[in-house]
């Protein structure tokens, strides 16, 4: 039955006969895209050269539209298809089911003619992804260690809340973390009601734009290139400014800055210096509901992603160990 799923050495998530997910595959002519994070778009251009129909959600697209330019996905036949609506190619039917990541992220379901169900969770967290019944289960693993456990549960967002205004209390804070992740910390000060005025760069903010259009409520953006947002940071006046990770040896360098990360277990804060904290907000699931999902789908067989980041072979071991369901991490280290 393992043959019906596998991961390749290049990264491709193959699913039945027909669909390769975040990597490309010759021999597929479907490509699925999960969700719009790198390790999940490798080799996308050539699956838009080589692939009959390449796969994904409105919101995945609008995504890549913005972080690739709006002719990348033109050189191919993209096809969008929203949450719980299916495809049929041949005697496969593939179902895109929402995943708890980023805005648009998707849980991929292959039926095939002798009734299989194929899964591959994408990125995921527990909180809000429905699990799907599978007998075949592809998984991620980012998080896949014992280790890899947080007690602390919801109250990160309260206390991301009350770190940030203690920082406006002297002036401008920035926030570093992904896209997607940036998104879910504009939402959670937003709704939290500070007053502060949000200062972005243009890639933040487009891709801020597009998780607006679909329904997050970000409240109103200021373009860090723009008169007003200057005049903000020269005066040292209390503002919050989002930037991608990558920028946080480039702008705020003496501010007060907190970083969103998700390689935190032991506590829900890290104070790195009187300025500088580390906030454990992450888009995916600890080991506990990496392992609580294979319980509840009840796979036949597990097939953990061992080409990303993260403990594939150790949850593969924890799986046949604590559940007794056979599983295995590919591809082979």
């Amino acid at each position: 039955m393992s043959v019906k799923a596998t991961v390749t050495r290049r990264g491709a998530v193959l699913l039945g006969k027909h669909v390769a997910c975040d990597a490309p595959e010759d021999s597929r002519p479907l490509r699925v895209v999960t969700h719009a994070h790198a390790d999940h778009m490798v080799g996308l251009r050539q699956s838009l050269r080589i692939c009959e129909k390449v796969l994904m959600t409105k919101a995945t697209k609008d995504l890549i539209d913005v972080l690739r330019g709006p002719l990348f996905l033109m050189r191919g036949f993209v096809e969008t298809l929203d949450y719980t609506e299916s495809f049929q190619y041949e005697e496969e039917r593939i179902t895109f089911f929402p995943a708890d990541h980023i805005l648009g992220a998707a849980q991929v379901l292959v039926e095939d003619a002798e009734g299989t169900r194929i899964v591959y969770t994408g990125d995921f967290r527990i909180d809000e992804t429905p699990v799907l019944d599978a007998d075949i289960l592809v998984i991620e693993a980012t998080y896949g260690s014992p280790s890899c456990k947080r007690a602390f549960g919801r109250d990160v967002k309260k206390l991301l809340v009350s770190i940030v205004k203690k920082g406006l209390q002297d002036g401008p804070v920035y926030v570093f973390g992904y896209h997607g992740k940036l998104q879910e910390v504009m939402q959670i000060l937003y709704k939290a009601d500070l007053k502060a005025p949000f200062i972005v760069p243009e890639r933040v903010f487009h891709v801020s734009k597009v998780c607006e259009r679909h329904g997050m409520r970000l409240g109103r953006l200021i373009l860090s290139e723009e008169h007003e947002a200057k005049e903000i940071l020269r005066r040292n006046a209390s503002c919050i400014a989002f930037y991608h990770m990558a920028s946080r040896s480039k702008v705020g360098k003496d501010a007060f800055r907190v970083y969103v990360s998700g390689w935190e277990f032991n506590e829900p804060c890290r104070e790195i210096s009187s300025k500088e904290y580390v906030v454990a907000l992450s888009d995916h699931s600890d080991f506990d509901g990496l392992m609580e999902y294979v319980r509840r789908s009840r796979p036949r067989h597990v097939v953990v992603d061992n080409y990303r980041v993260g403990y594939a072979e150790v949850l593969a071991r924890q799986i046949r160990r604590r559940l007794g369901v056979s599983a295995v991490a590919l591809p082979k280290r």
